[in-house]
């Protein structure tokens, strides 16, 4: 698996979930559609064998603001892989839509110079068992560094008042990361979806509800920079040497 190469004014943004249908494309599409709105034109890299954020993108509106689609699962016989895989110069938003199923070694290159994670997480056990799985593995074998603040949550599909959900919510709660939105299981998102829109193209009092998580998600991944920036400076703190006072000379003192 070959992935972007390093830009520093590019936010890529890694939505990662092991397990199929927690709504990941769900997530990549409508961040994509209110990036796309705001400008510059963002891109989605897509890698999910099913090619549902590139299927999405394809419904799309010509008269909607335009996104770039990469299908990363597709190889090219034509093409290098990173001619393939280029992205615009003048994107600065870049969204990876995963696949269900990542080995170790494609864990790291996924997530190597991400400026932010994005774990979506449905209630229910099977959901919880593989989410605190895929968060385990970020943490140990990706060495996701927790002072990085780039890695957050956002709890998928829930219906508040209910078991599934206080029992969600718990989980989170005892993983010491950020949960930055809760999405509704609304048919907003279904029929948003089926027409190649984001929520944010739809009718605003349709979507409003829906709209303030997205937009809770959007300010948390804009503020990348001053994440990046803070720990650095924690990291830089933590590798100053401490200081050592001076080993004094035990004073010589003559015999009465």
């Amino acid at each position: 698996m070959l992935t972007t190469p390093r830009r520093d004014n590019l936010n890529k943004i890694v939505i990662l979930n092991p397990k199929g249908g927690c709504g990941k494309s769900t997530l990549a599409t409508n961040l994509a559609a209110c990036y796309a709105q705001r400008g510059p034109t963002p891109a989605i890299m897509d890698y999910d064998p099913q090619g549902s954020s590139i299927g999405w993108l394809d419904r799309r509106p010509n008269d909607l603001p335009s996104i770039h689609g990469i299908a990363a699962y597709k190889n090219s016989m034509t093409a290098t892989r990173s001619w393939q895989l280029r992205v615009p110069e003048d994107t600065v938003s870049l969204l990876i839509d995963s696949p269900a199923s990542v080995n170790h070694n494609d864990l790291r290159e996924l997530t190597r110079d991400s400026t932010s994670i994005l774990v979506p997480v449905l209630p229910s056990s099977m959901d919880i068992h593989a989410a605190s799985r895929c968060i385990a593995d970020l943490l140990l074998v990706a060495k996701v560094d927790r002072r990085d603040r780039k890695l957050a949550v956002v709890a998928n599909r829930t219906r508040k008042n209910t078991k599934s959900f206080g029992k969600l919510m718990r989980f989170l709660d005892s993983l010491g990361i950020p949960i930055i939105a809760v999405l509704r299981d609304s048919q907003n998102f279904v029929h948003a979806a089926e027409q190649g829109f984001g929520l944010c193209d739809m009718q605003p009092s349709r979507v409003k509800q829906d709209v303030e998580q997205m937009q809770r998600i959007v300010e948390w991944l804009d503020a990348w920079p001053d994440r990046r920036r803070d720990a650095s400076a924690v990291k830089g703190l933590n590798r100053k040497p401490a200081t050592r006072r001076p080993i004094l000379r035990r004073a010589q003192f003559g015999s009465a």
